[in-house]
């Protein structure tokens, strides 16, 4: 295994620091992208069935997401925790956080093996399966869940990788899982000739290998070692852990909420062809969101870590620098998508139809996507600084409480039909980002401005 180079979180400058951690994260998230969408891409050029195929596929995204909701429960639940215990000096709490969360990991992963597998064709079903693609989703979401343990131990683990100052490790897990399905994905669907389910196999193959090697860097090589020798569940840790964590677990589980709600309103008024023109622009918004993912949480150890501390100058800059540079960013990305939507689409699928289908859809749906921006900042600053009830309630407001209410209503409003689908989410960009921006504003960042902040 190759040395860990630590970032010190208590020295040097702030935008240095998040850099050095946004940096080696911005090419694990992108990898991890393609880790994500690289089935998308081959699944879309099968001969003669990319588009029924592409549109299965998209069924199984909410259960998908599902699992990595609960991921992000234990894993970005705890790795905040995890860096303000290490500020403090604390590495026994440190310790005990990271443990007790893979404990919950595992013993989640098997029951959601269990329940998808025991569930999945009424699940499919309700989701917007047709006879047509039903088999396509169900040949790929029975070996995906197989490998759910696989996919919780790699996702859950990764941050308290990050939080520990190990950024470039953290990037190499991603990149291991990466170039493993880059690789054996075409071999599988085509070679193999197993279509959607070669897909799948490569997948579950490169989690495997992503989970053994954090496994093997956080038993043997980081600085808070992964070790169940003598380990009792401290219910009291995994509930501070499940607390912070339901922020993140919210986001996810809303967006598979709205999966659902958008997968059952455009086959009421599109058919399948919209439900695969909803899979490419939600690959599409994978990849424009990505390098603002990766600087929000390359400054979430900074913050927390500075926060513990007690160097709230350090913090108020480091939420600052983020803010802006995510602003920027989005705004430069959103142009690029207004102006050349069809190179983006066509990255996964030369249909005709469901170019056509896809160009005036993927304006509507990104339309603001710059507001984006306030509520990745609001949400990072909220989750880092351990004030998991606004983040919690700014999940649950911008997905719950807007876009899903929103794609079931406004179809039936002027004939807007799947153009109302798509409208909903920029509405929620700019109401749900604004608000949480706005209330971050108000409150954590004016404590951080008394010489005493509310702990």
């Amino acid at each position: 295994m190759l040395k860990a180079k630590q970032i010190d979180f208590s020295g040097g400058q702030v935008r240095q620091n998040i850099v050095a951690a946004a940096s080696p994260m911005l090419a694990a998230q992108i990898l991890n992208l393609l880790y994500n969408i690289i089935d998308r891409i081959y699944i879309g050029k099968i001969p003669g069935e990319g588009t029924v195929a592409l549109a299965g596929l998209g069924l199984c995204f909410p259960i998908i997401t599902m699992i990595a909701a609960f991921s992000n429960l234990f894993g970005i639940g705890g790795a905040p925790l995890c860096s303000i215990a290490m500020g403090r000096k604390d590495t026994a709490e440190a310790k005990k956080i990271m443990i007790n969360a893979y404990f919950m990991l595992l013993g989640t992963g098997i029951l959601l093996t269990i329940l998808g597998i025991t569930f999945q064709r009424p699940l499919l079903y309700l989701f917007g399966a047709s006879g047509e693609t039903y088999p396509y989703a169900a040949g790929y979401m029975t070996i995906y869940l197989l490998g759910t343990v696989f996919v919780m131990t790699s996702l859950g683990l990764n941050p308290y990788i990050n939080s520990q100052g190990f950024a470039r490790i953290g990037m190499l897990t991603v990149l291991l899982g990466a170039v493993s399905n880059i690789v054996l994905d075409p071999i599988f669907i085509f070679v193999f000739r197993l279509g959607v389910k070669g897909a799948a196999i490569a997948t579950v193959l490169s989690q495997f290998l992503s989970a053994a090697w954090v496994l093997r860097f956080l038993t043997k090589k980081a600085e808070l070692k992964l070790d169940f020798r003598g380990f009792r569940a401290d219910f009291a840790c995994i509930r501070k852990i499940s607390f912070l964590g339901t922020a993140s677990f919210m986001m996810s589980f809303t967006d598979s909420l709205v999966q659902v709600a958008c997968n059952a309103m455009l086959q009421s008024f599109g058919g399948d062809i919209y439900i695969g023109v909803m899979t490419v622009i939600n690959s599409i918004r994978q990849i424009a969101q990505t390098p603002v993912g990766a600087l929000t949480d390359g400054a979430a150890p900074v913050i927390s870590y500075n926060y513990g501390a007690k160097k709230y100058d350090k913090v108020r800059e480091a939420v600052k620098f983020m803010t802006r540079s995510g602003f920027f960013y989005t705004m430069i990305v959103w142009g690029l998508l207004f102006l050349f939507p069809q190179f983006f689409i066509h990255i996964f699928t030369q249909e005709t139809d469901l170019v056509k289908a896809a160009i005036p859809s993927m304006h509507i749906y990104f339309f603001g996507f710059v507001m984006m921006a306030f509520q990745f900042a609001g949400q990072a600053t909220f989750k880092s600084l351990n004030r998991a009830g606004y983040a919690v309630f700014f999940s649950i407001l911008r997905k719950a409480i807007i876009v899903a209410p929103l794609t079931f209503l406004l179809p039936h409003i002027a004939g807007l039909g799947v153009k109302g689908v798509f409208l909903a989410e920029p509405i929620s960009n700019l109401v749900g980002g604004l608000a949480c921006y706005i209330t971050m504003r108000l409150t954590v960042m004016k404590e951080l401005n008394d010489p005493l902040p509310k702990r």
